[in-house]
């Protein structure tokens, strides 16, 4: 727990479950949402297989990345989550859209 303290600047056990309670939950809903994207598109994977997954995971990756900031504000966390947004923008070249 103290590496995780330390790593992520944060200072009670409390921070930390809520900083994972809000990973996990974000992660759910970012795959319910998917579901009826793929299927709106037409794609399922009984038909399309492989390119289901190549359409599917990119997809939970971006709905993933919108919604962590506000699973966070939920959790009590949004500015952690937000700085690791920020950072994770940054990292694939657009952070230059970004106040700081």
């Amino acid at each position: 727990m103290s590496t995780l303290k330390k790593r992520w600047n944060i200072t009670s056990n409390w921070h930390i479950v809520a900083i994972l309670l809000a990973f996990s939950v974000n992660g759910s809903f970012a795959t319910w949402v998917a579901k009826p994207i793929t299927e709106f598109i037409g794609i399922n994977y009984q038909t399309h297989g492989w390119i289901f997954w190549l359409i599917r995971i990119p997809l939970i990756f971006i709905v993933y990345q919108i919604t962590l900031p506000f699973s966070g504000w939920i959790f009590g966390q949004f500015e952690f989550f937000w700085n690791m947004e920020k950072k994770m923008l940054k990292r694939i070249g657009l952070g230059r859209f970004l106040k700081d």
